[in-house]
């Protein structure tokens, strides 16, 4: 095997797979890469047994000796990052040792078997549709600030897929939060609602993918497998087997306070808050009147914070408390100028949404303070 391809052209491919490789492997092939080239075409392939992901790219010339080798993914993706801008990279393989040539830089890498490279089954593709990059990427950005992080209910430790009726649906939940939001999709008008869970790390290395502008992306779900592939990629992972919560049931639903305010102005005022609040609990205390939210909090070091920010406010007046670190979260996904905030009294949990737009919706339990 032996290919020639300049450094910019491989390195965005090796750091995308590197992101899916473990660093801490059971499996000594798992901390490598799995290289095949075949005419003027360049398949970079990572997988730690949960996760896959398949990089394709064009080698500027047909490659003089077409092949398959697996080299150790963090030393490949670091030379390659040393190496300068522009410089062209020769690759050849000779009984299992690899050689990196780059102008008067020359390296030799140990390779393991090709053959004990691992693959994760395909799916199968029982419900299959394409989905815009931007809808993706917002069903992603506004809702996986929620999921869970290593809970002992490990459905929670992932994003919920709700697939038909017309559209797609993102829901995470940490059992103190929930961030949803829907994008409507007509070519799932008759299909039958189904749910998947994608696992934490498949959402994160998701959202790296997709960061860039690009085309549309094929989704395919099966009853285990879930697959992104674009011409760039194809992204495979395993779902989370369990049985998500019933959201639905903790949506608030007769809220008779309601509060209008600046986004913007409200994310600030709650950084601000936070700087004094305790650093382990984190809480807040809103207290609403007419006009007006003030937002007090203190520490064990009896030193205390106050912001006054102007409102729209309808409703009994009501003092309550919140974590603020869940506040500034839903703040900074928000994208409307104002939000709405909807609540019945100091018990309940508040649903806190854009002013004008119905596409995501965000639950804070509150607080005892």
């Amino acid at each position: 095997m032996r290919f020639v391809i300049s450094r910019d052209t491989i390195l965005k491919p090796l750091n995308w797979v590197a992101g899916v490789v473990e660093r801490r492997q059971t499996l000594p092939i798992l901390a490598n890469v799995l290289l095949s080239v075949e005419n003027d075409r360049l398949t970079v392939t990572g997988t730690d047994l949960e996760t896959e992901l398949v990089v394709a790219v064009s080698l500027e010339e047909p490659a003089a000796s077409p092949g398959a080798v697996t080299l150790p993914a963090r030393k490949l993706v670091d030379i390659c990052k040393s190496l300068p801008e522009g410089a062209q990279i020769e690759i050849a393989v000779e009984e299992q040792r690899a050689t990196l040539r780059s102008g008067r830089s020359g390296f030799t890498l140990s390779t393991l078997p090709v053959a004990d490279f691992p693959k994760l089954e395909d799916p199968d593709h029982s419900l299959a549709f394409e989905l815009e990059r931007a809808d993706l990427r917002k069903l992603i950005d506004r809702t996986a600030f929620a999921m869970a992080q290593q809970d002992v209910r490990y459905y929670l430790n992932g994003m919920l897929w709700e697939l038909g009726g017309g559209r797609v649906r993102a829901v995470a939940t940490d059992g103190h939060r929930l961030a949803l939001c829907s994008v409507e999709l007509p070519a799932l008008a008759d299909a039958e609602v189904v749910q998947v869970i994608l696992p934490r790390k498949a959402v994160g290395e998701l959202s790296r993918l997709l960061q860039e502008e690009g085309e549309s992306v094929h989704l395919a779900m099966g009853s285990r497998h879930f697959r992104a592939e674009t011409p760039e990629f194809c992204f495979t992972s395993k779902l989370v087997e369990g049985r998500f919560p019933d959201y639905e049931r903790v949506l608030p639903r007769a809220c008779n306070r309601t509060i209008l305010g600046d986004r913007e102005r409200l994310r600030q005022a709650f950084h601000r808050v936070s700087i004094l609040a305790h650093e382990k609990y984190r809480g807040v205390r809103i207290q609403l009147d007419a006009g007006q939210m003030s937002i007090m909090a203190n520490n064990p070091d009896q030193e205390e914070a106050r912001e006054e920010v102007e409102v729209q406010f309808e409703g009994e007046p009501l003092e309550i408390g919140f974590n603020v670190s869940y506040l500034i979260d839903v703040m900074d996904v928000l994208v409307g100028s104002e939000a709405r905030i909807e609540l019945s009294d100091a018990n309940s949990s508040a649903l806190i949404a854009e002013h004008e737009g119905a596409e995501a919706m965000y639950v804070v339990m509150p607080m005892r303070l």
